[in-house]
């Protein structure tokens, strides 16, 4: 039996998180019974999951088609990205006339996935190409290091990749060398656009491009199509390369609607029987052969190791690896990422603490976006770190690593804050900065970093209520355990791949008995046993171990939880994965 939805409501528990603050449980409006039942109807689903189509906005049957169905067709064409057509002119022009072509990428999975993108696609149509990446101690975007890299290689035409949006004195560096300039990249202007020979940013002012949450790579993507269409070329290799779009576009947390949901599914089919050779050796390297390669596991398990390139190490090594065409060269470099990616970790660990304790000394009361800065942190890993006092604390904030003179900074933010927005408003402190909503990244003089740190909290002060800070649950549907079955976690497995724009549907169970003493099982996790009219389910916590004590056999309790399968030892189960519970 189906439980009914209120319309929304705030629930208020408490203990949920590390620093016990209280979480909100937001459960929808409930959904309109006729159309619901109209869509059962239409498209012959059980009612939960039309409940579930309507609650979400995909009420129309054609609307719930494209959502559960999606195809290639979905896609926008490219030309309507702004620029296109100058872009792809000079490019085609750059291959015929065999020019050096310098393809300028950030050091993310992003930079890395787009420039390997452009490499691949210009060489394969005959172009002479010349891949960069910068040290990320040169700093984020294009800067003098890039002006002279692509000079020194004898370049006639730069290409960024996530990235030269605002970089204003270097493009203009470039172009008055004699150096033409694409910028191709996806986040916000910060101010007035570069002056290059052309600018494809689908969050350009005026930009007709119908998605603006493409990543660098899904800019890249349409721009490789475009080229080898105009050189009447095949697209399949390029179509070959929605493995890479996927990686990048789960990689950069980019929203999963829309267009990113279509290049979503077909790049993670394309990945689960990759040709890539780099991509396959990392998968090895990771543990993974053999597995299903799933939205998930890409985000927690094989970004970190690309990224850990960049953050630790070179991202051209991440770039050689998906350029690689034999195992031998692969091979290596996959182990490579797997020593980089066990330091990364190590460094992540010593400056969350360091980042934790400087917390704990602040007046949380008073201070809504935090601002922390040491001498020593690694500039690669502070953008993790700052994920962590996000989620832990519950506010905007920004990690400085300083050194010399200067400080490079990464933020992360909540929901209500726009975070490139309140940076923004404390530009005049700032030498650079650049990002988007939920993430961006800044360079600062060390002398300006206390100046900084009181207008952001005053900029966070003035936008965020009391209320913003308070972590917030979304509830998509109300059941009861005997619900919960293997169809119905089939039938889910359709709103796949799951991510920022697309959250993995959270179901509430209320009035559940705890069958069994739970147990904390690893570092950190808590399984507990649910019963429910004759009905059992596992229910597993990862980071609930220190709420072991709030659990007793026979108590009552809701829960929230996301429903998912058990694989171990051959054997295959429901599971609950906890995302909260209250008395």
């Amino acid at each position: 039996m189906v439980g009914t939805a209120p319309s929304l409501e705030s629930v208020t528990a408490t203990a949920v998180h590390p620093q016990s603050r209280q979480s909100r449980w937001l459960l929808r409006e409930a959904p309109d019974a006729h159309a619901v039942a109209a869509l059962g109807r239409e498209l012959n689903l059980p009612e939960l999951v039309c409940r579930l189509l309507v609650a979400r906005g995909h009420g129309e049957a054609e609307d719930a088609k494209r959502y559960l169905r999606p195809r290639l067709e979905h896609l926008s064409d490219p030309s309507t990205l702004g620029d296109l057509d100058r872009a792809v002119e000079r490019i085609v022009r750059a291959v015929r006339n065999r020019e050096t072509i310098f393809i300028h990428g950030d050091y993310d999975v992003d930079g890395i996935c787009s420039t390997t993108i452009l490499t691949r696609s210009l060489r394969w149509l005959g172009g002479s190409v010349t891949p960069f990446i910068p040290h990320r101690r040169d700093g984020y975007d294009l800067t003098a290091a890039g002006v002279a890299a692509a000079t020194a290689a004898g370049s006639t035409l730069v290409i960024t990749c996530d990235c030269g949006t605002s970089a204003l004195a270097p493009v203009a560096a470039l172009q008055g060398a004699g150096i033409d300039v694409i910028v191709t990249d996806h986040h916000l202007p910060g101010g007035p656009l570069p002056q290059s020979y052309a600018v494809l940013n689908p969050r350009k002012p005026a930009c007709p491009s119908l998605d603006k949450d493409l990543c660098a790579a899904g800019v890249a993507f349409k721009l490789a199509l475009a080229v080898t269409k105009a050189m009447d070329a095949n697209p399949n290799p390029v179509f070959n390369m929605m493995d890479l779009v996927a990686l990048a576009t789960i990689a950069d947390v980019a929203p999963l609607r829309g267009e990113n949901r279509v290049l979503a599914i077909y790049g993670l089919r394309l990945l689960n029987e990759t040709k890539n050779v780099g991509l396959r050796a990392m998968i090895r390297a990771a543990g993974l052969d053999r597995r299903q390669i799933t939205a998930g596991r890409v985000g927690f398990i094989l970004a970190p190791r690309l990224n850990a390139a960049g953050r630790v190490g070179s991202a051209l090594r991440g770039v050689e690896l998906l350029l690689a065409t034999e195992e031998a060269v692969a091979n290596p470099i996959a182990r490579e990422l797997e020593e980089l990616n066990g330091h990364r970790q190590q460094l992540d660990r010593e400056v969350l603490e360091q980042a934790r304790d400087m917390v704990r000394a602040i007046d949380l009361d008073q201070t809504y976006g935090l601002v922390l800065a040491a001498e020593g942190w690694h500039p690669g890993v502070i953008g993790i770190v700052a994920s962590r006092i996000v989620e832990e604390f519950g506010r905007p904030t920004i990690l400085i690593a300083l050194e010399g003179d200067e400080g490079k900074g990464s933020g992360r933010s909540i929901s209500p804050f726009d975070l490139h927005a309140g940076i923004s408003r404390c530009r005049e402190l700032l030498l650079r900065f650049g990002g988007h909503r939920s993430a961006a990244g800044v360079t600062i003089a060390r002398d300006r970093v206390p100046d900084f740190a009181s207008r952001f909290n005053e900029v966070a002060r003035e936008t965020l209520t009391p209320d913003d800070l308070i972590p917030e649950l979304r509830v998509d549907l109300e059941v009861e355990l005997q619900d919960v079955t293997d169809g119905l976690e089939a039938l889910l497995r359709h709103v796949e791949p799951c991510g920022i724009g697309n959250p993995s549907p959270v179901l509430v169970a209320r009035g559940v008995r705890v069958a069994s003493p739970p147990k904390v099982v690893g570092k950190d996790g808590l399984r507990v046993l649910l019963h429910q009219n004759s009905t059992e389910l596992t229910a597993l916590g990862w980071g609930m171990a220190q709420r072991v004590g709030e659990l007793s056999v026979g108590a009552t309790i809701d829960v929230a939880f996301r429903l998912e399968r058990d694989e171990w030892n051959g054997e295959s189960r429901l599971q609950a994965r906890l995302a909260d519970f209250r008395a």
